[in-house]
């Protein structure tokens, strides 16, 4: 199983990220897939999910409204529209997918929302 994420990087307040995580080494539209974020000094939290079919998602209530998330089964990829950032959404973002019980994490990618 590998994960890479990409598309984190530094923007201004108010302004928009697209994180992608390619998928590879399972059969990708078999699973659900998650977004997580990481900012310092805090616990590891869920930002979005995603079912295996991508007809139905979950956002924590602070993501909700500025957040999409998305999958696109024929290039197994899962991505996450970032939309009016905030300095608190500063982080490293992760993707996840639970196999037979087993987390998987990709090795994260830095989003910095600062002025």
């Amino acid at each position: 199983v590998q994960l890479v994420e990409s598309g984190g990087g530094l923007v201004q307040p108010g302004g928009s990220l697209r994180l992608t995580c390619a998928a590879s080494g399972f059969t990708f539209s078999q699973y659900a897939m998650s977004w997580h974020r990481q900012a310092p000094g805090k616990e590891r939290e869920l930002v979005a999910s995603i079912t295996s079919d991508g007809g139905s998602m979950f956002y924590v209530s602070s993501m909700k409204g500025r957040f999409t998330i998305s999958r696109d089964n024929a290039k197994n990829t899962v991505s996450l529209q970032m939309n009016s950032l905030k300095p608190e959404d500063t982080a490293v973002y992760y993707c996840k997918v639970v196999i037979l019980s087993s987390d998987y994490w990709g090795q994260g990618t830095q989003v910095t929302v600062s002025s």
